[in-house]
């Protein structure tokens, strides 16, 4: 269905009410949700090639730096005609939960408190709270809060029926 030519496009959204916006024929607004996420498909992949394009042309510099500084990970800024690169390579450090549990567990076993070295956390995966028997959720009850995320719209055509 074509739209009239002062029907506004995706560029025209940033500068209107979302009340406006929500007043749009339906038609309208599924027709901007496929060129919006279309948009995006190729922002996402504009993006990855110019940051792949930086990598190659600073990323051997940027370990250099890391190396004459004596560290593997952190920032380090270069020097690039008029400007200053910041490169930053940060650290990501996992710890194995189940070596983790049982140094808890000596720690403990000697007399000392491990939460002077650990954080403690425990977690319910809601599938399981879901499955339990009910007097064994009523106990955990009230330990448990529940929160919402963002709530996600998609217009869709209707399917035939016939």
């Amino acid at each position: 269905m074509p739209f009239p030519q002062n029907t506004p496009g995706i560029d025209d959204l940033i500068n209107l009410p979302a009340g406006e916006i929500a007043q749009l024929p339906v038609e309208l607004l599924a027709a901007m949700q496929r060129e919006i996420d279309a948009a995006a498909k190729q922002m996402k992949a504009v993006t990855a090639r110019f940051s792949t394009a930086l990598e190659v042309r600073y990323a051997t510099r940027a370990a250099e730096a890391r190396r004459a500084c004596g560290k593997d990970t952190g920032t380090v800024r270069l020097a690039d005609g008029d400007f200053t690169v910041v490169a930053d390579l940060p650290k990501r450090v996992e710890w194995d939960q189940t070596q983790l549990a049982a140094m808890v567990e000596r720690i403990r076993a000697a007399g000392d408190d491990p939460s002077e070295y650990v954080e403690i956390s425990f977690k319910v995966p809601e599938r399981a709270y879901v499955a339990w028997p009910e007097a064994i959720r009523q106990g955990f009850e009230p330990a448990r809060t529940v929160k919402t995320g963002t709530l996600k719209i998609a217009i869709l055509p209707q399917e035939d029926h016939a």
